[in-house]
């Protein structure tokens, strides 16, 4: 089993905050590895260090020579007009039959391939990316937080394809069932330590409980015993006769503090409590016939109601109008045609993904809390709620300027709970949460007396908290009356169908057609394989002449030109199939 990666030893602080310390850990072939950890617990930190974008204090990253790194490129790298076939091969270096064949099974079809990466919405240019990223063929995949920038079906997609991968991953995701259905190890990072355990999460978050169970016993047992000893000493102390056993007893409970066991946070213990409000039996948000978007309709149409009690999850690609229809909702922005009313005696609160640009730099992270609590909410439950979202005594005499982008989307959260809202819009709420917060906050909102109507790529969250659902594709919006989990079922189903063969978009009907596709299939599978063939000749042949480079013989030359022409006609074979 060959090793990939090695990280030895490694050091990392910013100023005088601590990430983490001897932090080592290796990855070997076919190794998928969740890498889990509190919020700043140095996650997307280490994935940075390891592709080389940031520096460690100490310690070192060896990558063997033949691993290739694979990575999700989050800048947008390709030109103006550039069809997606285009950026396919000239970011991969492949062929056209290969990026095509690699494309369908993101559901490209050939009509999206013609068309200019400019003008696809942006879940269908990060599928682009990740077409790209795996053209390159890596044996080490690394992905950071994946929902945060794809949409639902690119995700399913995503983790169909690495079910399969045979190369090794990294992945950092607060997103539990992607983790669950793909991982076969775990690495916890902590400021103090690393554990690497080989096992997938559930196995492991069942081991650590199980041993941070025994640790409890432990030091209870150890307690307990400091105890009796200390209850001799306080009643022999001032007798002479006992003195020498009395200072025994006391060298004897300091030995004993020696060997009790800090235990470190246990995953599964967050709990956020929200103030509880008046459970109320109204209509929360009535739309009718809403139309949204800018100057173009994105939905058109929408007609739902919300009652208090209902938690709607909007679901849909990314570019569909599940933001924009919060924003609306809001009233951050103008409807185009059609009507919404809340109801009037309650509070609205909207929670946005730029939500924490509206905060004061200066102002202290304890003060905007207070501030934003409601009247009649007590400074233990402001604390409680700073904890909860991981802000400690220290961090909340921090100037708001100061904190990361994750921090302030956390803060926010927190005071929009303080708040003590009747009614709550939340887009992506979760980004930059760790799982367990998440299933925290899952947790808290589903007790919530007030309307919820939310958007969130995180599975975990929507299953735990739907009660319906609200799903907007080309520009219609259905109310959907099924639990998520049969929803996600059905998505993948479709998706799972869609996938089996590039395809063009015009469609037959009846047996006639199943009989021509299986034909068909028949004969692009053929076309494949001659073409692989060929290739790998062609492979053969180039090392010979790697090995020989004064020593052209003349039929080598000649069997060369041979094979470049049948492998063009197998391309177009192939190509013929495709199409």
């Amino acid at each position: 089993m060959n090793t990939l990666l090695q990280v030895n030893e490694l050091h990392k602080h910013y100023g005088v905050q601590k990430i983490f310390e001897h932090l080592s850990f290796s990855v070997t072939t076919k190794q998928k590895i969740a890498i889990i950890g509190r919020n700043g617990a140095g996650k997307t930190t280490l994935i940075r260090i390891i592709l080389g974008l940031e520096k460690a204090d100490d310690g070192q990253v060896l990558i063997n020579s033949e691993t290739h790194l694979g990575y999700i490129n989050q800048t947008n790298d390709w030109l103006n007009d550039e069809t997606s076939l285009a950026y396919l091969i000239r970011t991969s270096g492949t062929p056209e039959w290969t990026a095509k064949k690699q494309a369908s099974k993101f559901a490209f079809t050939e009509s999206r391939l013609a068309q200019l990466v400019s003008k696809l919405s942006g879940g269908w240019q990060m599928r682009l990316k990740i077409i790209s990223a795996l053209l390159k063929e890596p044996n080490l995949f690394i992905l950071d937080e994946p929902s945060n920038y794809l949409d639902l079906h690119t995700l399913i997609l995503l983790e169909k394809y690495l079910k399969n991968y045979q190369g090794s991953c990294l992945i950092v995701s607060h997103d539990r069932e992607f983790l669950k259905s793909l991982c076969n190890s775990t690495l916890e990072i902590s400021p103090h330590s690393c554990y690497h355990y080989p096992g997938g999460l559930e196995e492991y978050l069942a081991f650590k409980e199980q041993k941070q169970t025994s640790l409890l016993k432990l030091n209870a047992g150890l307690e307990q015993q400091q105890e009796h000893l200390q209850e001799f000493v306080d009643h022999f102390r001032a007798k002479a006769s006992k003195a020498k056993q009395a200072q025994a007893a006391l060298r004897k409970i300091q030995k004993l503090e020696t060997k009790r066991i800090t235990i470190e946070h246990q995953a599964g213990l967050t709990r956020i409590v929200m103030p509880s409000i008046i459970k109320r039996k109204n209509m929360a948000l009535r739309v009718k016939r809403l139309s949204i978007g800018y100057k173009k309709p994105l939905v058109n149409e929408i007609d739902f109601d919300l009652s208090f009690g209902e938690r709607l999850a909007v679901l849909g690609l990314n570019g569909q109008g599940k933001t924009t229809l919060l924003k609306t909702l809001a009233g951050h922005l103008e409807p185009l045609s059609g009507s919404y009313h809340w109801f009037s005696g309650g509070r609205l609160a909207y929670y946005s993904q730029d939500s924490s640009e509206l905060l004061k730099g200066q102002q202290a992270v304890g003060d905007y809390l207070r501030t934003a609590a409601s009247a009649d909410i007590k400074t233990e439950t402001v604390l409680k709620m700073a904890g909860d979202f991981l802000f400690n005594s220290e961090a909340l005499k921090k100037p708001i300027g100061v904190l990361s982008g994750g921090e302030k989307s956390r803060l926010m959260l927190a005071g929009l709970l303080l708040s003590k809202p009747d009614m709550l819009l939340m887009d992506e709420p979760n980004s930059h949460l760790d799982f367990e917060t998440v299933e925290a906050l899952a947790t808290a909102l589903g007790k919530f007396n007030g309307a919820l109507l939310f958007t969130s790529h995180d599975r975990t969250f929507t299953n735990l908290l739907a009660t319906s659902l609200l799903e907007i594709s080309d520009g219609q919006a259905v109310r959907r009356w099924q639990d998520y989990e049969q929803y996600i079922e059905e998505l993948s189903e479709q998706l799972h169908i869609s996938e089996v063969t590039p395809q063009s978009e015009n469609s037959k009907n009846g047996s006639q057609h199943y009989l021509e596709q299986k034909n068909h299939q028949k004969k692009l599978a053929a076309a494949e394989k001659e073409l692989a063939r060929l290739n790998k000749t062609h492979a053969e042949l180039m090392w010979y002449f790697n090995d020989h480079p004064l020593n052209y013989a003349h039929e080598k030359v000649k069997e060369l030109d041979q094979l470049n022409k049948a492998i063009k006609q197998a391309e177009d074979r192939w190509l013929e199939f495709y199409t």
